[in-house]
Parts: structure tokens; C-alpha cells; sequence
């Protein structure tokens, strides 16, 4: 789970607008009809790419030096980012049941203090996990 940062070859399509392949990355690609449009489709065929790769545990490979990567006239090569955390937040949101146990003079101490344990525990672990 990180930021990253793709090439990208964007080619223009004769009927309008562009095809987007990461040469990376099997089977990410995709395209849009205008540049605002191909640009935000690429960001999110690459999140959830990686997205995929990362709940796999997959190699996640390294990405190429964009100096490396050669494309014909009709192409260019730009970078895109992307941060899987923040895809997770948006389409992986709903709420899981966890049971978990305390000490009996900590729960009442918690429940005294009247702390919120679903949100303590969510600090704590996105502490943990350096998120």
C-alpha cells in the first residue's frame, strides 16, 4: 500500500482520443475521449491495478525509466500517480466486526473515560501500519 508513480504511453487514436497502455503492467491499460478525461482514466486503471496486486500479495514491479520506453509519433510518454490507501478509502469503506479482548479494569477504565474503542483501535492501527 503506497503512492506510485507509472509511465504511461498515450497515443492518439485516429477516430479521437487516446488509448493509454503501461507497459509495466499486464493488462493495464484503457483510454478516454479528451486529455482531462484519458488522464483520469489512467490514474484509476493504475490504482486498481495495483490495487489488485497488492490484496494478491503480487510482485508489484518496479516501473521503467520513462527515457527507456520508445513509442511512434502518434504517442507520447507522461507519468501517472497514484495512491492505493486512498483508493482503498473510496471503494473499500464498509465497516468489519472485529472481537477483541481487554482486561476487565481497562474496559471499565475505557468505558468510565467513555472512549469510542472502534475509533481508538482505527488510530492505533493506522499508526501502526504508518498511515
Amino acid at each position: 500500500m503506497a503512492k506510485y508513480i507509472y509511465p504511461a504511453i498515450f497515443t492518439k487514436e485516429d477516430e479521437g482520443g487516446y488509448s493509454i497502455l503501461f507497459p509495466d503492467l499486464q493488462g493495464c491499460y484503457t483510454q478516454g475521449e479528451e486529455m482531462q478525461d484519458s488522464l483520469e482514466m489512467a490514474n484509476d486503471v493504475l490504482c486498481f491495478t495495483l490495487y489488485d496486486l497488492e490484496i494478491e500479495n503480487a510482485e508489484i514491479p518496479p516501473p521503467s525509466d520513462p527515457s527507456t520506453i520508445k513509442c511512434d509519433e502518434n504517442s507520447f510518454i507522461t507519468l501517472v500517480s497514484c495512491d492505493t490507501i486512498e483508493y482503498r478509502r473510496f471503494f473499500d469503506n464498509k465497516a468489519v466486526k472485529k472481537t477483541l479482548t481487554i482486561p476487565s479494569w481497562l474496559n471499565k477504565m475505557a468505558e468510565q473515560a467513555d472512549l469510542n474503542f472502534s475509533q481508538i483501535l482505527q488510530n492505533a492501527l493506522k499508526e501502526k501500519l504508518l498511515i
